[in-house]
């Protein structure tokens, strides 16, 4: 598919297959290695070194400056080849320092954030709460110029390799709901983290973080207190064009064809027409990607946009994955096969990044407006 992009721009993509050529295999996209992640931060590295980290960064902040697009290309050939995710650091946590840090922040945070030699995770998600942030639990109580926080996150990616967890804590009433969050940067070997394996469906880990008395500097709070509810609101805001990028998908139904002929399947009407059905479901991801970076790079409001592509991409997953098992081939239920890790991962997907609920009602409430008609 030509998606128009200028001719820099395609350069840039050949510089980035180049890069990639290197990389390929190492599967630090799906963490399907044990030790995937260790492959991962050399990743980051190396980007780092190249100035891809902070692409779209503003020059005053030691970024290059570029459009949108740049990031899209880097993080879309990356998901296709299978070897990393965007990091929080550079892109989440870079951008909302940015527009909320303050000096001091942006002074220890933002360099090696640029050189990818400091990795973050997101304390978002609890136990009671779920995904529902304005019920976060975990409590941060201000003692002279320190705070003392205590509670729990789980389902958090890469907390056990990160440098650091960008923390949504409660400094208000839980009747506050969103008005009484605050953020924070927390190092994970501050006394008192602890962080503990939670195995997932792919075969992957996410983890709970407990923090039991740990005592953060009043410095390492990010904006005002009880107004993290926009910190966090506008450092997602910028990052929806990379997090899931439409090639991930493409690369899925590839994968689902070569196994296809691989068996010999590729004969059979019936899996012919799925074939060409899951194309087309495939060619949508792609063109509500592109939508949704028109609409960044004009610095029009994305959500919507964001939640359709959101959406698309992660039914398409599980459609895909689906598939095999629909054929009929046997090694479709084989647990460890790549064909029927289509399927699991597809699943953990769909939650990643916003549930296909959260999505759903979103765009009720935005594009229907089927919040006041309720």
């Amino acid at each position: 598919m030509d998606f128009g992009f200028s001719a820099e721009a395609q350069d840039f993509r050949r510089e980035v297959l180049a890069f990639l050529d290197d990389y390929r295999g190492s599967d630090g996209y799906f963490h399907r290695g044990v030790d995937a992640w260790r492959t991962l931060k050399e990743v980051y590295r190396e980007l780092g070194a190249r100035g891809w980290l902070s692409l779209s960064w503003p020059t005053e902040f030691g970024g290059a400056g570029l459009p949108p697009v740049y990031e899209f290309i880097l993080w879309d050939e990356m998901a296709y080849a299978r070897v990393a995710r965007p990091p929080m650091g550079s892109g989440l946590v870079a951008k909302a320092l940015m527009a909320h840090g303050s000096p001091d922040q942006i002074e220890r945070f933002l360099p090696a954030l640029r050189a990818g030699t400091r990795n973050f995770c997101l304390g978002y998600s609890e136990p009671e709460a779920g995904s529902d942030l304005g019920g976060v639990r975990t409590r941060a109580v201000v003692q002279d110029d320190r705070y003392r926080i205590d509670g729990a996150k789980c389902w958090t990616s890469n907390a056990h390799w990160a440098d650091d967890v960008w923390l949504l804590a409660r400094t208000g009433e839980l009747s506050d709901r969103s008005r009484g969050l605050s953020v924070f940067i927390v190092p994970l070997d501050t006394p008192g983290v602890t962080v503990s394996p939670i195995p997932t469906f792919d075969g992957g880990r996410l983890n709970e973080v407990r923090f039991d008395g740990v005592e953060v500097p009043a410095a390492n709070r990010v904006g005002a207190e009880n107004r993290g509810w926009e910190v966090v609101s506008s450092a997602l805001a910028v990052e929806r064009h990379v997090q899931f990028p439409p090639k991930r998908v493409r690369r899925d139904l590839e994968d689902l064809i070569a196994w296809v002929h691989a068996v010999g399947l590729d004969e059979q009407p019936s899996v012919r027409q799925r074939l060409a059905e899951l194309g087309s479901k495939v060619l949508e991801v792609q063109a509500l990607s592109l939508a949704l970076l028109d609409e960044i790079d004009a610095g029009e409001p994305s959500a919507v946009a964001a939640a359709y592509h959101k959406l698309a991409g992660t039914l398409a997953c599980q459609d895909i994955g689906r598939a095999a098992m629909e054929f009929g081939s046997p090694e479709a239920l084989v647990s460890g096969t790549d064909v029927e890790f289509l399927w699991r991962q597809a699943i953990l997907e769909t939650i990643g990044g916003g549930t296909s609920e959260v999505m759903r009602g979103l765009i009720a409430r935005r594009a229907l407006g089927l919040e006041a008609a309720g």
